[in-house]
Formats: structure tokens, sequence, C-alpha cells
């Protein structure tokens, strides 16, 4: 059985996912293959959540943290340059997840440190959990990826993974989350490219054989069709929001004008229905906010734009809409 492994020089999330999916999907299954990665500030959510419940979704654009979803399920997670991500490809029959924890254990046996599997998914130093896994099989082959804490800033994984208080009823999978430690806790000198080697040099020295590590970077793209066809879903917005499963939210204000109870359901991440309750004089401005929000983008930027265009051409309306839209937008960004 041969050997392959990929190594990304790329740190954007959205071409390391679709290396993955490039990987599972179209690479040939006939080899044992590693791929080790690493993403810049990143929230990574599974298949079925919703990233206005599972994250602060306007925190993370003001910061520039990257939002992707991959395509396997589970909870929200936080990708900085301190995570060391690895996959693991192998033919069906010649699967063997034991043999994939036991070379990333090897792995750190290198550098002084003792990990421990914990359950099915996990691996821990001591009682704290350093990785976390998830798997995937097909018809002919095998997938196993994880993540591996080398130096993460926890603090940022507090930051944007802890949502707003927001009225959400929200339907899919919500994000447990676990004691966990660096590995720098356990060897000050660990770092990406140093736990990276060690990683190659176990996968080889469990195989018994040596193969020369493919570099990928932005040009692979170019090179690879199927690659960049995957990428052009990750990078894509309703990929990434419009998956969302449907939720509703609710709000409520008081105006000098009147009383507002706003409910809108989301589907898609596109507002499909809006409902108001209000004691307002004006019910025409009611109907009126209604008819601007429902087909309107989940996104305050899209809602800000609608109401701004509102107020342009409804300009008897300009000072409650102007109220309206200070308030719902500031409510939308937490």
């Amino acid at each position: 059985m041969k050997l392959r492994i990929l190594k990304s020089a790329v740190t954007n999330p959205w071409f390391n996912l679709a290396t993955e999916d490039w990987i599972f999907q179209a690479l040939d299954a006939n080899s044992h293959t590693l791929f080790l990665w690493r993403n810049a500030e990143t929230v990574v959510i599974g298949r079925s959540q919703n990233p206005w419940v599972e994250c602060k979704t306007d925190k993370m654009e003001e910061d520039n943290v990257f939002l992707a979803r991959r395509q396997s399920g589970g909870g929200a997670v936080f990708h900085d340059l301190g995570n060391t991500n690895f996959t693991f490809l192998s033919p069906k029959d010649e699967y063997d997840q034991t043999a994939n924890f036991t070379i990333i254990i090897n792995a750190l046996k290198k550098l002084g440190i003792d990990a421990t599997l914990s359950g099915r998914n996990d691996m821990q130093v001591g009682d704290k959990k350093i990785s976390g896994s998830a798997f995937k099989h097909a018809a002919d082959r095998s997938f196993h990826h994880g993540t591996l804490l080398v130096n993460a800033d926890m603090q940022k994984l507090g930051d944007y993974l802890n949502p707003h208080p927001l009225k959400l009823q929200a339907k899919g999978i919500k994000s447990v989350r676990s004691r966990v430690a660096n590995l720098v806790e356990f060897n000050n000198t660990i770092n990406h490219e140093i736990l990276s080697a060690a990683i190659i040099e176990a996968f080889c020295e469990y195989y018994g054989q040596t193969v020369e590590v493919e570099e990928l970077d932005e040009a692979s793209l170019a090179k690879q069709p199927n690659l960049n066809k995957y990428y052009q879903q990750m990078s894509d917005w309703d990929w990434r929001f419009g998956k969302t499963p449907e939720f509703s939210h609710q709000l409520e204000t008081r105006f000098d004008w009147g009383m507002i109870d706003l409910h809108m359901d989301v589907k898609q991440a596109v507002i499909s229905e809006v409902v108001i309750f209000s004691d307002a004089l004006n019910v025409e401005l009611i109907d009126t906010l209604k008819d601007t929000l429902t087909g309107v983008k989940y996104n305050k930027n899209d809602v800000e734009t609608k109401l701004d265009e509102l107020k342009q051409t409804q300009p008897d309306l300009l000072a409650q809409v102007d109220d309206f839209s200070k308030w719902l937008v500031g409510e939308m960004e937490g």
C-alpha cells in the first residue's frame, strides 16, 4: 500500500476544508494519505449548525475572523494558527482508526508528551483534552480528521464561541464545551512545524515507508479543477449561512410612537415571514416594515440597506423607520 503526504501552506480555512473534501471525494483511495494543515482565526461550524446561535458573527466580521461550515456534523470549534489539523484517508478495507490515533500518540511521544485515547473521538494529556476527532465513511474509503491544540488562544475561543443571548428558537445541534489544554503546557518548544514533522515521521515509521511531502498552495486551485470546485462551495455565503436550519427570532421594544413585538421566521438564512404586533397608530408603517423585511437575507448589512431604501422612498415615515432600523440592526449585532 503506497503512502501520500500533503501539507498546506495556506491558512485560509475555505481552502483547507475544500482540500479535505477533494481528498475524500476525488483523490485515489488506494493509498494511506495524511494531510496536515492549519487555519487563520476561524470558527468552524458543523453541517447542521446555526452560526447566529453558535458564535458572535458581528464580532467575527469586525475582527476579520473567518466563518466556515464543514461537510461533517458535530459542534462549533475555534481554529487559529495555534491549532494543527490532521486528516487521514485510507481504503475502506485497510482503514484502521486505532492506527491513526497510534500515529498521533507516537508523534507526541517523540516530543516528550504522553497522550492517551479518551473515548472514541478525543485524546488527552492527564485529564485535559488536547485533540478531538470526527470520521466519515464511503463505499471505498474512510476518513478521519482531527485537531491538536498546540498554542491556541483560549481567550478568543471564548470570545467568538459564546453567543449573544438572542431570543433564538433554533433547530440543529448545539456545542458542548470541554476542559482543554495546549500542548505547549507540556512542552514549551512545540509549534506547528515541529509537530507536523513529528507526525510525518511517525506516519512513515508506522507504515515502514518514506515518501516526499507534497506542498499545497493557492496555485493548487488552478492545477486541480476539483479542488477549485470545492473551494468555491466552501467560500460561498449560501453554504456558510444559507444552509442554516430554520429558526425564528423574536424581539420587542418600545418607541415614543408605539410598542413593537417583532417575530421573524428564517429559512435558508432568508427572512421568510414577519409578524409585528404593535399599538402604533400608524398601521401603514407596520405593514410597510413587514413587507420590507420579508425576503431579505438575515444579515444586519442587508437589513440596514433595505431599511435605508425605505427611508428614501417613504420620507413621511423617515423618523419611525430610522428608530426601527437603529434598534433592529443593533439587536442583530448583539
